[in-house]
């Protein structure tokens, strides 16, 4: 990628990604119907390991989160990204790249599936495309993949995808019950994963 300092703003970033059975897509206003019946259909799942899991989301909710995820998609604020089955156009999720670092060119890769798509490889397709996406479109030197450390399904997925474990971060985080929660740090680097 030319112009690696260039503001971010005017960069050509794609608005989709696709994978052999996956359309992963920039967030579209109309997206928050179908967000919302993956997010209430996967409640119980995400509640562990997604604190915004712990209320219920109106359609009006999903679709103001799919407005501010839009805007900052065109800001290059966050990149968040929906996961549609191809054959089917269902919503089975969502992935992006978060906690961005311009600079650096280093993103962090989140993840969730809803619960009727679970265990069929879906996360792990995911994850292989948008780290193409990030080394390839981005120029990314560093993506990270973070996880509670309890959260060994999250951990396979990273494991899969070839990123190294890098450490625990020993207390670093709230869970939603209040405590403190370790977190499990994978990586890939320029240089030496890709």
């Amino acid at each position: 990628m030319s112009g690696l300092n260039v503001n971010p703003l005017l960069l050509p970033i794609p608005e989709h990604v696709e994978s052999s059975r996956l359309l992963i897509r920039a967030p579209l206003w109309g997206d928050g119907d179908q967000l919302n019946n993956a997010v209430i259909e996967s409640r119980t799942e995400l509640l562990p390991w997604m604190p915004w899991a712990e209320h219920i989301p109106t359609v009006e909710d999903s679709e103001l989160v799919i407005r501010r995820a839009r805007l900052k998609y065109l800001e290059r604020t966050d990149l968040m990204l929906l996961l549609f089955l191809k054959d089917t156009g269902q919503l089975i999720g969502s992935s992006g790249l978060h906690r961005m670092d311009w600079e650096a060119r280093k993103f962090e890769i989140g993840y969730w599936v809803r619960t009727s798509c679970s265990g069929m490889g879906y996360i792990s397709e995911a994850v292989e495309a948008i780290t193409d996406f990030a080394i390839h479109e981005l120029a990314a030197n560093r993506i990270e993949i973070r996880c509670d450390a309890r959260n060994m399904r999250s951990a396979k997925v990273a494991e899969r995808n070839g990123y190294t474990r890098e450490g625990i971060l020993r207390k670093e985080k709230a869970a939603v019950d209040g405590s403190l929660r370790d977190t499990m740090v994978f990586a890939k680097v320029r240089g030496f994963e890709f």
